[in-house]
């Protein structure tokens, strides 16, 4: 049974008001602790973090950041001796430094060099009405003089890491920046009422994926004091911040940045608690090159254009992996009441021809399922084709991958998707990375609940169909028997929690949320429940007893019936069963839009083959994307075809294909490669040659490296890599490395056409043969 759910991690616990007089109230009971997260190396447990404050400089020149980040705590036990926060190897640490927070002090703001210390700063964002009360907080410590300056001088908090006896062994001390870099941002206090102290700090190994940051506490803090951490560091190149040359970008023109957090990144962004059930509010102020627009996922926001600095503000709590960051040659355009749209000026025109007044369309939508939307305005920023997901629901301000413009109806869905987030995910989290489906299940059912809506049963029932089938060729290949299958995965320590990201979270989890709305009877009862369970839990974390709990005491008649332990279909069953799905959707009403594709699926897979038959009977131009791609997909788990077969498809539909968006084409080229149909392979390396994206790249060189077509896959790997970000040129050097030795450094210049093709060795491995092709996970965060 799951631990009950935390109170709401990110508001601090002295909430009741103080009591009159000089006394401060009794200290309330501690919280309950959130559920231990194996992902996170922090002690998140013991502390309340109210708010934290980030400064950053982009110094896109050295592909770096120089980052303050200012924590606003409160212990919850007495006397904690250290406090351990998430970091990543790629984030070096400079400084740490405590000082006593400011009774209702206002944001502190930053300065970015020495020089400019001595210059007014910006004033900081005010913080908007709360949502819930503010909390009391203890007076200054009468031992601790006020300090009269305003701001942290570098001395200040120029401490170091802990003694080199203190340090790991193996593990080099903490060092600062070569003294040519600036160092990074100072922050900026409007009511200092104590000195900042230096403390002493350690990084340690903790995963692959990140370390822990050890920093030693003054030994006199007392439960519920409110207090603050500084910490100046800078990072480089790390699994959350990516850098673009201009080249990367689509107008070539200035570099480009972004981030990615989900699910365990942004530790290499800022020190954190990069743990799911823990919510703060944030601020930041963030300074850029000139002529470079920054964005960041926040309620609020203002431009100082005489500083280049721009300060957000977001005032409601959101976990470590909510803070998002983009910078770029990007401009605008409104597309409704509260929605914009961002992208680089060449591809705003068509991201506003797509997207004008259907984005509030859907908001409307999903408001009178789910109650209002609260996070004040939807806006979309269309990324570089390195995003190396489809979209992120990042809270006000939506990532989604530029190449998706050209496919209309997954960008629907992936829209829909992550506005389905704001109220499944973003209002109300998962408490840990194992239960990742009380996001993405219930966002996947709220997404279907939104297009049935908006665009019909038949159309919400086709694309359910097409995920559906990914579903199932995603669990022969695992296998029925593998825990990943599992709604409550056990996340084992060292393990990344992005390798539970697969269908199973979302299809799976939406069948079981789906089943629940059946036992309803009529799914507005079930709408009626779900706004109820966000009214309840947002703003906080939870775990799936929660839900169950809340969908059973809405439905007493239902607690009464024992719906949670029907044979066969026990609650318990679903969460822990390995296997597909308990029980699946009836998509009889989609059935005008699915039986056409298994009726041409038939017509070219039945022996003897009439072709002219099959060609005659559909024409695809006039078909929905889905349902070309439901087709597409089952030619592929048939493949390899007959000679015959694949040769009358090339004859029949090539030419029409060639036309169509790119989510249809990659699938007819995979079925090219699948089949060894060398008459269509040069269309192959044309979309290859165009295609920058790992969505549409690494599915066709998985297929042509398990294939025959190795030597042709490498030569036009060596020929395109420029054009590829880096991380998308290792992923496909391992795809080719597979079986073979460490691929040579080759002059690109030199390869041309005529190049005679390297021999490979044809045996396929074992991890290249059981490996699955992004094809059959590709889903949005």
């Amino acid at each position: 049974m799951a631990a009950p759910a935390p109170r709401p991690p990110g508001l601090c616990c002295c909430r009741k008001g103080s009591a009159a007089g000089p006394e401060a109230p009794p200290a309330p009971p501690p919280p309950p602790e959130p559920p231990p997260d194996v992902a996170s190396a922090s002690s998140s447990q013991l502390f309340s973090l109210r708010h934290l404050h980030l400064g950053l400089e982009l110094r896109p020149e050295a592909r770096a950041l120089a980052g303050c980040l200012v924590l606003e705590l409160c212990a919850l036990r007495p006397q904690p001796r250290t406090l351990v926060l998430d970091v990543h190897p790629a984030l070096h640490v400079l400084s740490a430094a405590y000082r006593r927070a400011a009774l209702g002090e206002a944001p502190c703001s930053f300065v970015f060099s020495p020089a400019e210390a001595a210059a007014p700063a910006p004033a900081p964002l005010p913080p908007p009405p709360c949502p819930l009360p503010p909390p009391p907080c203890a007076p200054p410590c009468a031992a601790s003089p006020p300090s009269t300056a305003t701001f942290l001088s570098a001395p200040c908090i120029a401490a170091g890491p802990l003694p080199a006896a203190a340090a790991p062994p193996g593990e080099p001390p903490a060092s600062p920046p070569p003294a040519a870099e600036p160092p990074p941002p100072l922050p900026l206090f409007a009511q200092p009422p104590c000195a900042a102290c230096p403390l002493g700090f350690r990084v340690d190994p903790f995963t692959d994926y990140g370390s822990s940051l050890t920093v030693s506490l003054p030994a006199a803090l007392q439960p519920h004091q409110p207090f603050q951490i500084i910490v100046r560091y800078t990072t480089a190149d790390g699994p959350a911040i990516w850098w673009l040359d201009p080249e990367l970008t689509y107008g070539n023109a200035k570099p480009f940045v972004f981030t990615q957090g989900h699910s365990v990144c942004n530790r290499s962004f800022f020190p954190c608690f990069d743990t799911p059930a823990v919510k703060c509010t944030y601020s930041a102020t963030v300074k850029a090159p000139a002529g470079v627009q920054v964005l960041m996922s926040a309620t609020q926001s203002t431009y100082l254009e005489e500083e280049g600095i721009y300060q957000f503000y977001m005032e409601y709590p959101v976990p470590a992996y909510l803070v998002a960051l983009v910078a770029g040659d990007l401009i605008h355009a409104d597309i409704g009441p509260r929605s914009r749209v961002w992208a680089e000026p060449c591809l705003l025109p068509t991201a506003i021809s797509k997207l004008s007044g259907m984005v509030e369309r859907w908001l409307t939508a999903a408001e009178s399922l789910y109650g209002p939307y609260i996070w004040g305005r939807y806006d979309i920023v269309f990324l570089p084709p390195s995003f190396p997901i489809v979209a992120m629901e990042n809270p006000c301000l939506t990532f989604i991958i530029s190449s998706i413009l050209e496919s209309d109806e997954f960008l629907i869905i992936d829209v829909i998707h992550e506005v389905a987030h704001s109220w499944f995910g973003n209002a109300v989290t998962n408490a840990t990375w194992e239960e990742m489906w009380l996001s993405e299940g219930l966002a996947t059912y709220a997404q279907r609940r939104i297009t049935t809506e908006t665009y019909g049963a038949a159309f919400t029932c086709l694309e359910t169909a097409f995920r559906l089938d990914a579903l199932h060729r995603q669990m022969k290949l695992l296998g029925e028997d593998n825990p990943v299958s599992k709604l409550q995965v056990k996340l084992e320590p060292g393990v990344n929690p992005s390798n539970l990201m697969n269908l199973f979270t979302y299809e799976k989890g939406y069948c079981f949320v789906y089943y629940l709305s059946q036992l309803c009877g009529d799914p507005r009862h079930f709408d009626s429940f779900l706004r109820a369970y966000i009214e309840k839990y947002k703003f906080t974390s939870v775990v799936a007893q929660d839900l169950l709990d809340s969908f059973l005491n809405f439905f007493p008649e239902l607690k009464e019936q024992c719906v949670e332990s029907k044979a066969g279909l026990e609650f318990e069953r679903w969460l822990n069963a390995t296997g597909p799905p308990l029980a699946e959707p009836d998509l009889s009403q989609g059935s005008s839009l699915t039986r056409p594709v298994e009726t041409l699926f038939k017509l070219w897979t039945t022996e003897p083959l009439d072709s002219a038959a099959a060609a005659s009977s559909v024409d695809l131009t006039k078909w929905k994307t889905f349902q070309t791609v439901l087709f597409l997909d089952r030619l592929l788990d048939g493949s390899p075809l007959p000679h015959e077969v694949i040769k009358k498809l090339s004859e029949c539909y090539s030419s029409q294909l060639d036309s169509m968006n790119a989510e249809i084409r990659i699938r007819w080229l995979q079925i090219v490669v699948r089949n060894d149909y060398y008459p269509d392979l040069y269309k192959v390396r044309r979309f290859l040659e165009n295609q920058m994206s790992r969505m549409y790249t690494i599915p066709l060189y998985e297929d042509l490296c398990t294939g025959t077509l190795k030597s042709f896959a490498l030569e036009i790997f060596y020929q395109t890599q420029k054009q590829l970000h880096p991380n998308l040129q290792k992923t496909i050097q391992q795809i080719l490395s597979q079986g073979l030795n460490p691929l040579p450094a080759i002059d690109t210049t030199a390869v041309t056409a005529d190049t005679p093709a390297m021999v490979l060795d044809d045996k396929v491995s074992e991890a290249t043969n059981g490996a699955i092709s992004l094809r059959d996970v590709n889903v949005s965060a």
